[in-house]
């Protein structure tokens, strides 16, 4: 009997330890921040352009912030920018928070952006898959204070690869919850300027070909090419 209460109370103090270093050490915040402040899941099957303009309100970080309704007022046609030519390219680089684009090697765009605080953005080669004029997105956890409710977000493109498929819902787009950019302030999404993210949004691949939402990536029109490196500073 004495034998069992000694290895239960060895048991107990090594779950405590473990649980004191996930909570204290920076790889513990990690850990927890990628279990409770995930963005949520989304079906790249059946998604589509979700706006509704009776939704003026949406929720960041446990707060109400205004939604304004600016996608009704948007411009619809194709912005014809460059050389078509040339193959387009999209770099952020998490260090600087900022999103560079690229016709061949030609600089024609340079963007301030946020980039994940309570969800690491995560790095390497994605393309981009499906662009929306307007989506839902929410995640987070009410418990951590970091849940969010936001509908109508602007001008998204949903990029991916092997490691990190269409359904985790990473993304480029436009914000109305917060303007802190250059400072990371995303659960692993790309925040732009909304009038920003607008112009990227009609320059990058795959085309609209005359539609304004719903674009989705194929063979004979291939999605913008996303390069995601370096680290976010802490904050």
């Amino acid at each position: 009997m004495g034998n069992r209460l000694l290895q239960f109370a060895v048991l107990s103090s090594t779950f405590l330890v473990l649980n004191l270093v996930i909570f204290l050490t920076p790889s513990g915040r990690e850990l927890i921040q990628d279990t409770f402040s995930r963005q949520d899941r989304i079906n790249p099957q059946t998604i589509c352009e979700e706006y509704n303009p009776e939704q003026v309100s949406g929720v960041f970080n446990n707060k109400t912030c205004d939604a304004p309704n600016f996608i009704a007022e948007a411009k619809v046609q194709e912005q014809v920018l460059g050389n078509r030519s040339s193959e387009k390219r999209i770099e952020i680089d998490l260090a600087q928070q900022r999103l560079y684009a690229y016709e061949g090697d030609k600089l024609v765009h340079n963007f301030v952006v946020s980039t994940g605080k309570w969800n690491r953005t995560p790095t390497g080669e994605f393309r981009i898959w499906i662009k929306l004029r307007a989506t839902k997105m929410s995640g987070g956890s009410k418990a951590l204070g970091t849940y969010y409710y936001l509908p109508n977000v602007p001008y998204t493109m949903y990029f991916y690869n092997a490691n990190y498929p269409m359904w985790m819902g990473y993304g480029i787009h436009g914000t109305y919850w917060h303007n802190n950019f250059g400072h990371p302030m995303s659960h692993g999404c790309i925040n732009m300027k909304t009038p920003e993210a607008e112009i990227l949004y009609y320059w990058a691949q795959p085309e609209l070909r005359g539609r304004v939402s719903s674009i989705r990536a194929g063979a004979d029109n291939p999605g913008t090419r996303v390069l995601i490196y370096g680290q976010a500073p802490a904050y």
